[in-house]
Formats: C-alpha cells, sequence, structure tokens
C-alpha cells in the first residue's frame, strides 16, 4: 500500500503498471477501496500474466508435437481445449508443461507452479 500511495501504481512481478490514482483520495471509502485493488492487483496481475504468456506458447508446442487441439477458451486461470479423442493422452502433458513453465525465463517464481490437467466432454465434468 505504501509504494502505491507513493507512486500510484503496483507491478506485477513481470513489470506490468497497474495504476491507483485515488489511492490518496480524501474519500475513506475510496481510498479503502484503491487500497485493496493495489494490494489484489500484483496478486491476480501476476496470474493473468502468466495466463496470457501459456496462451501465448501452447500453439506452437501443440505444432511441434504435431498435436492437433484446439485452443477453444480461457477462464480465470484455466485453459479449455477441444481435442481429438486419440490425441487427449499426449495433449495433456504438453498444456501442463507450457503451463507450469510460461513464467520463465522471465521470473525465477520461489515456488513451483502446479498445473492440473484433465480430459472431459465437457467444462463441468473437467471439474
Amino acid at each position: 500500500k505504501e509504494f502505491c500511495r507513493q507512486n500510484g501504481y503496483v507491478t506485477t512481478l513481470f513489470g506490468r503498471k497497474c495504476h491507483y490514482p485515488d489511492i490518496r483520495a480524501s474519500n475513506a471509502s475510496v481510498r479503502a477501496f484503491n487500497e485493496r485493488a493495489a494490494i489484489n492487483a500484483r496478486l491476480q496481475g501476476t496470474a493473468a500474466d502468466i495466463i496470457r504468456r501459456a496462451m501465448t506458447r501452447v500453439e506452437d508446442a501443440l505444432a511441434a508435437k504435431k498435436l492437433s487441439a484446439q485452443m477453444l477458451l480461457q477462464v480465470h486461470d484455466e485453459l479449455i481445449f477441444e481435442v481429438p479423442d486419440a490425441e487427449v493422452e499426449a495433449t495433456l502433458p504438453v498444456v501442463q508443461h507450457v503451463m507450469q513453465d510460461a513464467p520463465f525465463p522471465a521470473v525465477q517464481l520461489s515456488v513451483p507452479l502446479h498445473v492440473d490437467a484433465r480430459a472431459a466432454k465437457n467444462w463441468d465434468e473437467a471439474h
């Protein structure tokens, strides 16, 4: 909060800036909202950076393995693919590896990312 008060922004681990000029607002409610948002932005912003990096890399990784899976959708920290039944077992580890390694080489995390990859007929069944 103090960094944001002094600078008007916070950064994600990847250096993306999230601006909160109202963190110095005289209105206590506005100020408190911006303080909470600044704390949250560093965490959720970093998560968004990681999933975005994974999304930009997964198509090339699948193509390198000659897999025809297609990314359909992102839901928060999940990626949803359409995969031919015959390629499911080969596709899961590729996607899992790309997602786990998404921060590298830009950021070295002190805690490894854990990625759970599952196959199902629909998104609801995968959960």
